[in-house]
């Protein structure tokens, strides 16, 4: 059922503006745009995809329109990647990056930004029933164990009023594992752990050991329960043909102009410390700027694909490096025919955890009906594992998890298959960040602090409420954007200031036995 029945056609203006933005980005597919014509900006924003274009949005908002958006890509957009899939005849566009908007809007309550943007530039949606539309499997077979489904979900909610408690008596963060084992229910058998990670992993992208207790329950409160802040509980997915980065670029058109953006350069080396900063590309082009807001995934920042000189301090390669980037990959597969089940979402239990486990029926009604397309989405460990494969290799093991699914039918090779490497891709180098049990509120403050007045830094990665979420890169690039239009004018600090390396796990109390 479609929540937002909308047209898939712009407006003529918008039309223009689009043409002109991609007009620039064709020419910047083998040279810089017209904004290399001048070396120095005031504000120099690397990356376009939703924290530099909000940022960007913000500066303009505030007149100030001396600003430059740098970008490796053709395009603006990120991580939000569409992609034209199947073979002639049968093709849609899929989403290998952001699919969903988390949270919509309750009633008259507080409505999400991405889904404030999906409304306001017609973006066909369809809400996903992820946990209340699924089948169950296991090596057998069709095995129903929606049952301890459920209880997967209840068991999180749980832990989530529990968290709250924790935090409120100030003792220290665990581990998601280390919550479940505390309350006894930590996953026993291969269809436990199936719902484990359908509930955990699926969402954070990485396993329980590795996800902080109290970060996971504030990260779904602030996003799914209004009563603490949160927008809804619907996932509203993109089934838009122009791909759900649409919302971004049709954004950008409305305030964007060439001489303000520059494509196909990709930033090796940022020297800073003097009156500016000087920004170097793979392309050998330099532009100063008084200001520079990095975007940068915090995957690239933790492998150095850019270097700083001088080096950044250790407080802020401490917190680059104490939080977690994920790994989130969606395997998409096409057939002839649809032979799998007819809920939105399949479930299956391997003895390996993470070996496969959550299926999306592409071509359920309401989705791309017709299309004979199905994804499968691994994540962590098994998602780093499969980038070291070959696309025939892992259709192998895909297959192989398929006919253990059904073992009655003869299951066909598909016709056409698609994987994204995100973490070897060093534009991205992983999905989205995570909070992990010892990665604490200073470490947070330290890696959206300014450094020198002159480098600033901003992403999901940087949201506490938001981290690894859409709308937390939109609400970073909107602060950031205001912070910095208020130290150009004159009318506030130039800085988000860092706090020294933590020596415990602030805000919680050591107590030092005497």
């Amino acid at each position: 059922m479609f929540l937002s029945s909308v047209s898939l056609a712009p407006s003529i203006a918008l039309l223009g503006l689009l043409s002109a933005v991609s007009s620039v980005c064709a020419q910047n597919a083998d040279t810089t745009s017209s904004a290399s014509a001048s070396n120095h900006t005031t504000v120099l924003i690397l990356g376009g995809g939703m924290t530099g274009i909000i940022a960007a949005r913000t500066l303009h908002e505030q007149g100030i329109e001396d600003f430059i958006i740098l970008d490796a890509k053709i395009d603006l957009g990120g991580r939000m990647i569409p992609e034209p899939f199947g073979v002639r005849g049968r093709q849609v566009v899929v989403e290998v990056g952001p699919s969903w908007i988390q949270g919509t809007q309750q009633g008259n309550g507080t409505a999400n930004p991405i889904w404030e943007l999906a409304l306001k530039h017609n973006l066909s949606t369809v809400s996903n029933d992820i946990y209340g539309s699924v089948t169950t499997y296991d090596d057998s077979g069709y095995n129903d164990y929606t049952d301890v489904v459920n209880q997967a979900l209840n068991n999180f909610d749980r832990a989530t009023v529990l968290a709250g408690r924790r935090l409120k008596e100030g003792e220290v963060d665990l581990s998601l594992r280390s919550a479940y084992g505390l309350m006894g229910i930590g996953p026993k058998t291969p269809q436990e752990d199936a719902s484990n990670y359908f509930q955990i992993d699926f969402e954070f992208a990485q396993s329980p050991s590795q996800t902080s207790w109290l970060a996971s329950a504030w990260r779904n409160n602030f996003t799914y329960i209004p009563e603490y802040g949160g927008f809804s509980n619907v996932h509203q997915m993109s089934i838009d043909q122009r791909g759900f980065v649409y919302i971004a670029q049709a954004e950008a058109a409305e305030f964007l102009q060439p001489r303000q953006m520059i494509y196909n350069q990709t930033v090796n080396l940022i020297e800073y410390g003097k009156d500016t900063v000087a920004v170097h590309t793979t392309g050998d082009l330099t532009i100063t700027a008084d200001h520079v807001l990095c975007t940068f995934s915090v995957g690239v920042l933790q492998n150095s694909d850019v270097v700083f000189q001088p080096p950044l301090p250790d407080w802020k390669i401490e917190a680059i490096n104490s939080i977690e980037m994920a790994t989130y990959t969606k395997i998409f597969l096409q057939f002839n025919e649809t032979f799998w089940f007819p809920t939105e979402m399949g479930l299956y239990a391997a003895k390996q955890r993470g070996k496969y486990p959550v299926w999306q029926s592409l071509d359920h009604v309401g989705f791309f009906p017709g299309s004979g397309i199905i994804c499968v989405t691994v994540t962590g460990d098994w998602a780093l594992y499969i980038e070291q494969l070959t696309h025939e290799q892992i259709q192998s093991e895909v297959m192989e998890v398929l006919r253990a699914m059904y073992p009655n039918i003869t299951v066909p090779e598909p016709i056409a298959i698609h994987t994204t490497a995100w973490a070897s891709n060093t534009l991205y180098r992983g999905s989205y960040a995570n909070w992990g049990p010892s990665y604490v509120p200073a470490q947070s403050d330290n890696l959206k602090a300014t450094v020198n007045n002159q480098l600033w830094f901003a992403g999901e990665a940087t949201s506490t409420k938001h981290f690894g979420l859409l709308q937390g890169a939109y609400f970073e690039g909107q602060v950031v954007g205001y912070a910095l239009a208020a130290c150009i004018q004159g009318k506030g600090s130039c800085e988000f200031p860092h706090t020294t390396i933590p020596k415990n796990a602030q805000p919680y109390h050591w107590h030092r036995a005497v």
